[in-house]
């Protein structure tokens, strides 16, 4: 699997594209979905380059990059941008101030983040920390995940990947889709 994957994809070969999701970020601007799969290379200095759909995604938010921080369910890098880790932020002000599920949140995600400005060409420094956490070495997948992204050491990936199927699977997993608006409503 990973074979085929690497060769569909790679320094901006692959055909995956942003999916208009009809919805309105925090500034107002239409988001986009991040979907696909792309392999990229990781240079000697820690850079890689950014699926240009992927970093499209980000244009029009006050930082020129995203913010990444260790996934805790699994060894993975999750990324979103700017508008999202306000949300996140947002978000935890709804728990209660001091509890454990703050405490625990705030420092999982808030605390672990690290913002990652693109430079000219589109490319991040991954920080070593996020790269040893993850196990990635040479190459990182990235995987749209709507909203976020999350890098992966490809072989790591497939593992959860085939584990994921299998427990949709088992438990009859299905998905209510959310109602179109009418003409004249605004989705939210």
């Amino acid at each position: 699997m990973i074979s085929q994957l690497s060769a569909s994809v790679g320094r901006g070969g692959a055909a995956h594209r942003l999916l208009s999701a009809g919805r309105k970020n925090v500034s107002g601007a239409q988001m986009t979905l991040l979907v696909g799969r792309h392999v990229y290379k990781i240079d000697k200095k820690g850079r890689v380059s950014v699926p240009k759909p992927f970093r499209d995604s980000f244009e029009g938010q006050d930082f020129a990059g995203l913010f990444a921080y260790p996934l805790f369910k699994v060894a993975a890098i999750e990324a979103c941008g700017e508008d999202f880790m306000v949300r996140l932020g947002e978000s935890l002000e709804d728990l209660d101030l001091f509890s454990d599920e703050h405490d625990d949140l705030a420092a999982v995600i808030l605390e672990n983040a690290h913002p990652l400005p693109f430079d000219p060409e589109g490319r991040v420094v991954l920080p070593r920390e996020l790269l040893d956490f993850a196990g990635i070495t040479d190459r990182v997948l990235f995987v749209g995940r709507g909203a976020r992204l999350q890098m992966w050491e490809p072989a790591a990936y497939e593992i959860n990947r085939k584990q994921a199927f299998e427990r949709a699977r088992s438990r009859g997993a299905t998905l209510r889709l959310r109602r179109l608006p009418k003409d004249g409503e605004t989705s939210s």
